[in-house]
């Protein structure tokens, strides 16, 4: 009776240490992969306010010009609203600004508030009369 308790405890199937090991290196490994590019697709749509926004402002901007051969230096005039910073409780995680404007041309930025990928480097947007979006500062 003793030897086939023995018998049935060295035929239990079950997974050895070695095989537990290797499948936990591979989620590992999967993981390291998978981290990254998740971070890269929610920073990309992160930066889809800074791309809208300055788009918006153009328009209005051009509006503007048209009626008054000149480009607006405040938000006032062209009507712009900008939403309140994620800081302040609001939604926007860009801060917008009007570098310069004349009747010539303007140049507006949209610079991130936060470090998406925290290597001290805030990603920074701009356009100008042409409309182009363009992004000056990666993150």
């Amino acid at each position: 009776m003793k030897n086939q308790f023995r018998k049935a405890l060295h035929n239990e199937e079950g997974f050895s240490l070695t095989e537990l090991l290797i499948v936990l290196a591979i989620i590992g490994i999967l993981i390291m992969i998978a981290v990254p590019i998740y971070q890269n697709v929610t920073t990309r749509a992160k930066t889809t306010e800074a791309k809208t926004q300055l788009a918006f402002l153009h328009t209005l901007q051009k509006v503007h010009h048209l009626e008054f051969d000149t480009y607006a230096s405040d938000f006032n005039t062209i009507g712009f609203e900008h939403e309140n910073m994620i800081t302040e409780g609001g939604r926007a995680r860009y801060l917008i600004e009007i570098e310069s404007a004349g009747t010539s041309g303007y140049i507006a930025t949209a610079t991130s508030i936060i470090d998406f990928d925290n290597d001290g480097v805030f990603n920074k947007w701009q356009v100008d009369e042409s409309g182009t979006v363009e992004q000056i500062i990666p993150d």
